[in-house]
C-alpha cells in the first residue's frame, strides 16, 4: 500500500476536532495503520492511538504526533479550508481549525511509518507511534500515561517529536536544553454582585473588576520581571455577562503563563495571585476570587547527548545548512511528560512550513512578524509541499539514527 499523504493531510485539515473529541481523526489513523499492517490500540487517554512496529532486538523509539484542533475560524482562503464546528468545554458552539499544524504532524508520522516499514532491513528495534490527543489543553499526554501507555507498550529508550512552525520550508530548528517554556493555564473567577445596569451603585461590578485586573496583570512582565529573564502573562479570554442592561454576578478570565523554569514559575504565580486578590479587594468584592490551575506543563528540555546525535544525523541527511538553533520558544508542549515519566531522553524539534521565497522576502523587509502567520493564527497554513515530505523525512532520519543497525 502507498498512502496518498497529500489527500490524507487535506482530509484531516478539512475535519479538525477539538481536544479529547478527536474520534474521526483517530478513526482515520487506525484505518491507515490497519492498511499498513501495523498493530495498534485505540481509545488510550480517551481518544489516543498507539501503533507498534516490531523489528527484532534493538532500542525502542517513540515517535509522537498530536492531533487536536483549535477553536479558531479559518481565514486562510484555501480550497480545503475548515468550516467545521464543535462544542467547547463550556458548552458553546465554536469554529474549529487546525491552526497549529497537528494535521501535518499526523500525516507526516503516518508517512514515516510507511517508509520505515519499507526499510526494515536498514534498522532493528521497536517503533512506538503515539498519536496523542488534547495537546492544546496540555492534558493529552498525562491522560495517556494515566491510562497505562507506559505499561501497555514497550517503554522508550528515546522520545522523539516535531512541530511545524513559521520557518522556511527546508529548515529544521533544534537546540539542546530548554527548547520550550514551562506553562500554566489558569481560570480566574471574579465574584461580584449582579444587578440592573441602571443601578451600578447597588452592585459590585465584576466586569470593571476584570478590566482593572487585566490591565494590572500586564505590569508583571513590564515592571516586576527582570528584563533579562523570560516570562509571559497572557489573558486569552474574558467571559462576563449576557445582556447590556444586566450587571453580571461574576466574570471569568483565562490566563496563559510561560516561564523557563520552576523558580520563575513560583515568582510569576505569586504575583498573579497577589494582583487578582488585591483588585478584588479594591473593588469591594465580598467574596474572594477563585483561582484554578487547569494544567501545568514542564519546560520541554532536549537531552544534550541525544540532541547532538540527532543534529549530526540531520546534517548528514539534509546538508549542514539545514539545521539552526531557533532559541527557546515561549510556547509550551506536553510531550515531555512521556520522557519524564519513563526516564528516557527527549528530542523535540521544529520544521519549517513557509514558502522559502516568501520567508526570505519577509526577512529582508523585516516584516516576518506581520507577514508570516504564526501557529494559532486564523491565517496559519503550512505550504503543503515540501513541508509534508520534509516532515516525513525528518522522522525517518531521526528514527533510524536511534535504531540499531542489523
Amino acid at each position: 500500500m502507498t498512502v496518498d499523504l497529500e489527500a490524507l493531510y487535506i482530509d484531516l485539515h478539512r475535519h479538525p476536532e477539538l481536544s479529547f473529541q478527536e474520534t474521526r481523526t483517530a478513526g482515520v489513523i487506525t484505518r491507515h495503520l490497519d492498511a499498513l499492517g501495523i498493530e495498534f490500540e485505540e481509545g488510550i487517554g480517551k481518544t489516543g492511538v498507539v501503533g507498534v512496529i516490531r523489528n527484532g532486538d534493538g532500542p525502542v523509539v517513540w515517535l509522537r504526533a498530536d492531533m487536536d484542533g483549535l477553536p479558531v475560524r479559518e481565514q486562510t482562503g484555501l480550497a480545503y479550508a475548515s468550516t467545521a464546528r464543535g462544542v467547547d468545554p463550556h458548552g458553546s458552539e465554536v469554529p474549529v481549525m487546525h491552526a497549529c499544524g497537528h494535521d501535518m504532524h499526523v500525516a507526516a508520522l503516518i508517512g514515516a511509518l510507511e517508509r520505515l516499514l519499507d526499510a526494515k532491513s536498514e534498522w532493528a528495534g521497536t517503533i512506538v507511534a503515539v498519536f496523542q490527543p488534547a495537546e492544546e489543553y496540555g492534558q493529552g499526554s498525562q491522560a495517556m500515561i494515566a491510562d497505562g501507555v507506559l505499561d501497555r507498550f514497550p517503554k522508550p529508550d528515546v522520545v522523539l517529536g516535531q512541530h511545524v512552525t513559521p520557518l522556511a520550508a527546508g529548515t529544521i530548528g533544534v537546540r539542546s536544553g530548554t527548547q520550550m517554556a514551562a506553562s500554566d493555564g489558569l481560570t480566574v473567577t471574579l465574584l461580584g454582585r449582579g444587578g440592573h445596569g441602571s443601578r451600578p451603585h447597588s452592585t459590585i461590578d465584576p466586569v470593571v473588576m476584570a478590566a482593572a485586573t487585566v490591565m494590572r496583570l500586564q505590569t508583571i512582565v513590564s515592571r516586576e520581571v527582570d528584563p533579562r529573564d523570560v516570562a509571559v502573562v497572557t489573558v486569552g479570554a474574558i467571559h462576563a455577562g449576557l445582556k447590556n442592561n444586566i450587571i453580571p454576578a461574576e466574570a471569568r478570565l483565562e490566563l496563559s503563563l510561560r516561564y523557563p523554569d520552576d523558580k520563575a514559575r513560583e515568582r510569576v504565580l505569586e504575583k498573579v495571585e497577589r494582583i487578582v486578590r488585591a483588585e478584588a479587594e479594591a473593588s469591594g468584592a465580598e467574596q474572594q476570587p477563585v483561582i484554578e490551575v487547569l494544567h501545568t506543563l514542564p519546560p520541554t528540555i532536549n537531552d544534550i547527548d541525544a540532541t547532538a546525535r540527532l543534529r549530526l544525523a540531520f546534517d548528514n541527511a539534509f546538508g549542514e545548512d539545514t539545521v539552526i538553533d531557533p532559541g527557546m520558544f515561549t510556547g509550551s508542549e506536553d510531550v515531555s511528560w512521556f520522557a519524564r515519566e519513563s526516564g528516557a531522553p527527549l528530542v523535540f524539534w521544529f520544521w519549517g512550513g513557509v514558502d522559502p521565497e516568501a520567508f526570505a522576502a519577509a526577512t529582508a523587509a523585516e516584516t516576518v512578524e506581520r507577514d508570516i502567520p504564526t501557529n494559532h493564527s486564523p491565517f496559519f497554513a503550512p505550504v503543503l509541499q515540501p513541508t509534508l515530505d520534509n516532515g516525513v523525512a525528518n522522522l525517518v532520519a531521526a528514527a533510524k539514527e536511534f535504531l540499531a543497525r542489523p
